[in-house]
């Protein structure tokens, strides 16, 4: 069966204008494909109605674009979710706006409180395999809930936890503010984890060094699941829509 993607064609600068104008008064979700999100969305109902309720789908995988444009032609815009967090972190976010982190360690929010002075930066820590507990997800959106109106909410727990909880929350309709489903960005900025020269960012093998540092976690994704993609691509649409205009752009 054929399927189709629609996505947010927008670069990192035009979302970075984009989210920056959000605002905490409705709520919304932003999710970032990449070649595993990818092929889940492609093999799994759940997953694309994950997708399908998101506010923003910006494409995560220069290695997909890369795919994409080699085999279909197709120029796509790319947005890392890694920079995208990054760049909020240092360029968007004021020191008392509220911002909650779902995931990630005391640790690494002391790290983010102190390098970029946020005083109204709160922690989320749902336990190990949350998603596959009701009460355990329900008790981790009420938390969030309790803290609305926030400036952003990082869920960092993986997918596709941080996508459920993203859409618990638009659902259940009493958060305001915009949730991002980060993954793993969190561990670059805080240097739980190092991130690929900038060479292999832009060649698109991000994948290949990330590999490296983690064969044992990270083998199976990259080396059995992930050659999928060169068979789903000749079955799904990657639909590029821009709905919302940046600011200062023409």
């Amino acid at each position: 069966m054929r399927s189709a993607l629609d996505l947010d064609d927008y670069n990192l600068e035009e979302t970075l204008q984009i989210v920056s104008g959000f605002g905490s008064d409705c709520y919304g979700y932003l999710v970032t494909p990449n070649v595993d999100h990818v092929i889940s969305y492609c093999g799994q109902a759940e997953f694309r109605a994950l997708y399908e309720q998101a506010t923003f789908v910006l494409l995560d995988s220069r290695f997909l674009a890369l795919m994409v444009r080699f085999f279909k032609g197709q120029v796509l815009r790319v947005c890392p979710g890694s920079d995208l967090t990054a760049g909020i972190f240092d360029s968007i976010i004021k020191s008392d706006d509220v911002v909650i982190m779902v995931g990630g360690s005391s640790e690494q929010t002391r790290v983010l409180r102190h390098r970029f002075g946020l005083r109204a930066l709160h922690h989320i820590d749902p336990p190990m395999n949350f998603v596959r507990d009701p009460v355990a997800i329900e008790a981790c959106v009420r938390e969030v809930e309790s803290l609305s109106p926030f400036r952003f909410c990082f869920l960092a727990v993986g997918s596709p936890q941080q996508e459920i909880v993203a859409q618990a929350l638009k659902r259940r309709g009493l958060a305001r503010g915009l949730a991002l489903c980060v993954g793993a960005s969190i561990n670059f900025i805080t240097g739980n984890e190092r991130r690929a020269p900038r060479w292999m960012r832009r060649i698109g093998i991000e994948w290949l060094y990330r590999l490296l540092q983690n064969p044992k976690r990270l083998a199976y994704r990259y080396l059995v699941r992930g050659p999928r993609i060169f068979f789903l691509l000749w079955r799904i649409e990657l639909r590029a829509k821009r709905l919302v205009a940046p600011r200062d752009s023409a």
